[in-house]
């Protein structure tokens, strides 16, 4: 299939490069840094320029897009002109939804775990309650409903808590920890938010597999299997890797200013499921990328 990512020097926009590259045709869109969208078919282009993402549907006419590129950290996102935020994540995935239902094309949109209400208890279904915190999940939220308005033939996938490793400088809470603490330097974790993790080489591996699948019209949780917060997650790190326990220091929410404040947005992923996609286990994921040891291949902070 001919794919278009956006956002393809992004944190999973990397990843995906990797995996869809595997079997499809893809042109990758970077802006800013090109990391390993060098290795791959890649155009340079910022997403607000609707005239020359125009040009680019013409010229490849894609079957689908798979929409990563936004301004995507909560904190960042609170602290810039919110007329950027929203041009990037509303007004351009509103141009991308446009320029799929002209051409024809799915478009599978990388949503949030944050859009959900915190308090509303936890493994929450797609139809749970919506009351983002930030601006950034707020502004996430607005694109989806975008979308809807538009067209009918686009996959909204709410995405939890992403970790591994970030590759070619691009930044990852989880990565940083893992340096930390192999280095016997102490690390400060939330024991007070708790989400589904999933693993970047595993969001990659179902993107590519629902992508696969001829769904539309449908938003679906994507997340891992286990309910956890980053303090539990560190936990688990430091079990697999032989790192030191004392050097985990657990923290809550409240002592991080102008923090937005999501106490629970764990994921239940029946619908995942049901379309017969399986997750891997936390220990599993971090088995796996501890035995290759992907840490030490082109993934320095």
């Amino acid at each position: 299939m001919k794919i278009l990512i956006t956002g393809g020097s992004g944190l999973l926009g990397q990843y995906l490069n990797i995996e869809l590259a595997k079997n499809n045709s893809i042109l990758t869109i970077f802006n800013k840094n090109i990391r390993n969208c060098k290795d791959y078919n890649s155009i340079k282009l910022d997403i607000n320029d609707r005239v020359k993402l125009e040009e680019v549907f013409g010229s490849i006419n894609p079957r689908i897009v798979i929409h990563t590129a936004a301004i995507s950290n909560p904190q960042i996102a609170s602290h810039i002109d919110p007329k950027l935020v929203y041009s990037t994540n509303v007004i351009a995935t509103r141009n991308i939804a446009e320029l799929c239902a002209r051409f024809n094309a799915r478009l599978i949109y990388i949503s949030t775990d944050l859009v959900y209400a915190g308090y509303r208890g936890s493994m929450l279904k797609e139809d749970a309650k919506l009351i983002p915190v930030s601006f950034y999940a707020e502004s996430k939220l607005m694109g989806e409903v975008k979308i809807k308005e538009i067209f009918d033939n686009y996959l909204i996938l709410r995405i939890s808590l992403l970790y591994g490793f970030g590759l070619y400088n691009s930044h990852n809470h989880f990565h940083q920890m893992f340096l930390n603490l192999k280095s016997g330097i102490p690390v400060k974790l939330f024991g007070d938010q708790f989400r589904t993790p999933i693993e970047l080489n595993d969001a990659a591996r179902i993107i590519d597999e629902l992508a696969g699948k001829e769904i539309k019209s449908e938003t679906i949780n994507v997340g891992g299997k286990e309910r956890l917060s980053r303090f539990q997650l560190g936990e688990l790190l430091c079990k697999k890797a032989g790192f030191d326990y004392s050097l985990l220091h657990k923290i809550t929410m409240d002592e991080i200013r102008d923090f937005p404040k999501v106490e629970d947005v764990s994921l239940d992923t029946s619908k995942l499921q049901s379309y017969g996609i399986i997750q891997n286990s936390v220990e599993d994921s971090i088995n796996k990328f501890l035995l290759f040891n992907n840490y030490e291949n082109n993934t320095a902070l």
